[in-house]
């Protein structure tokens, strides 16, 4: 089997989601993705990557990984690379299991639980537009919508939290204190009044249905260290399942002061990329929740190795995921072969609308947990129109 034809699409020169398609001279056709500066990851792959790929054999995929890894770490692989190679990385999974005609987490050793366990995160109303949204952390809450779970944790705690109940989910996450970080010197000073009011919505949830909800603070990472302690002192009474980045991940013996000072679990982090940085975290004890994103860290294969190293320090993995589906769909796969997946991030709105505006079905949520991928592969493919105008779409083939 041979490599044909790479594809990648983005909405507009201002979109984030990369789409990317591998095709193959027996008609077998893999899916890929990554999230932020879509068109410096579609150059990538078109101008460095596709020469080492096209022609070559698909079901090579470790080869493929180690060779374009390490040749990019000879400038720098920690941004769009990675991210790069995160994307080829999946369509080439998608391709093995299309071609052993079995879902991906078959292939990684078969079923060590059923489906993964999620939580809701408060993502945006994808029908609100945002004038922010490129900056990491900084999205507009925009309007009450049904589905704005933002607008709807911040301003109607008590019924959303029962609405999350109803569902079966038993966990949600918040960011409401990103307006202190935006503040002027919001990353070294929150007062005690922002705080208050920040943390209004989960003492109103804890309130409202009791403990039958885990609670997780995301901090985005705009938190320096005196900050981020006040933070913690005062979610303690809600007892929350962990807190997410609420100090900046990018020093991590500050982490694991933070982690030793805080009393308190910390979910440690997507913000982290390569795998020198998760064994850092894991070897000072920074941790007590790995938080995964696929396709920053290297695809499938480089979560599955983080996975593994994560169950030999019996550190729990969290997956990341308000980018894209087959994001998701990655992250399940692995969670469903890998039994210390403990959670799986997801966001209602781009289950119900965004997704299915882009790929053929995801597999079902039920009792609070996202079910196992059935299909070959990952499970799901791109709509074939995105991979047409109005779409930025560039091709690389034979």
């Amino acid at each position: 089997m041979k490599i044909t034809k790479i594809e990648t699409s983005y909405a507009s020169p201002n979109a984030h989601l990369l789409l990317c398609r591998i095709h193959t001279d027996e008609g077998l056709v893999g899916c890929g993705e990554t999230y932020y500066i879509a068109s410096a990851v579609a150059a990538i792959i078109h101008d460095w990557m596709a020469p080492r790929l096209i022609g070559a054999n698909p079901l090579e995929i470790e080869g493929h990984w180690r060779f374009l890894y390490e040749r990019a770490a000879n400038f720098g692989a920690r941004g769009a690379e990675l991210r790069a190679l995160s994307a080829i990385d999946l369509a080439l999974w998608d391709i093995l299991g299309q071609a052993c005609g079995m879902p991906i987490w078959q292939l990684l050793g078969g079923q060590s639980q059923d489906g993964v366990r999620i939580y809701n995160s408060t993502g945006y109303g994808r029908q609100t537009p945002s004038t922010e949204g490129t900056w990491p952390g900084y999205g507009q809450m925009g309007e009450k919508d049904p589905l704005n779970d933002y607008w709807n944790a911040i301003h109607e705690p008590a019924a959303y939290a029962q609405a999350i109940l109803d569902e079966g989910i038993e966990a949600v996450k918040l960011w409401p204190l990103d307006f202190a970080a935006h503040k002027l010197n919001g990353n070294v000073y929150v007062s005690n009044r922002d705080l208050d009011k920040g943390l209004e919505p989960f003492f109103a949830i804890r309130e409202a249905v009791g403990n039958q909800l885990d609670l997780l603070l995301d901090g985005h990472g705009f938190f320096q260290l005196p900050v981020a302690l006040r933070i913690a002192e005062a979610m303690k009474p809600l007892r929350p399942l962990c807190l997410e980045d609420v100090i900046r991940p990018d020093c991590v013996d500050t982490i694991r002061d933070f982690r030793d000072r805080c009393g308190l679990p910390l979910a440690v982090s997507e913000m982290m990329i390569g795998l020198e940085d998760f064994r850092l975290v894991l070897e000072k004890r920074a941790a007590d929740y790995v938080m995964i994103d696929p396709t920053w860290v290297g695809g499938i294969s480089q979560t599955l190795k983080l996975t593994d190293l994560a169950q030999a320090y019996n550190i729990p993995v969290m997956m990341h995921d308000c980018t894209g589906p087959l994001t998701l769909l990655a992250s399940v796969h692995v969670g469903v072969a890998r039994g210390n997946v403990a959670w799986q991030e997801t966001v209602r709105a781009n289950l119900r609308v965004a997704y299915p505006q882009l790929v053929t079905p995801l597999p079902e949520v039920i009792k609070g947990r996202m079910q196992t991928p059935r299909g070959p592969g990952l499970g799901a493919a791109w709509h074939e129109e995105l991979f047409r105008e109005p779409h930025v779409v560039r091709t690389s083939k034979i």
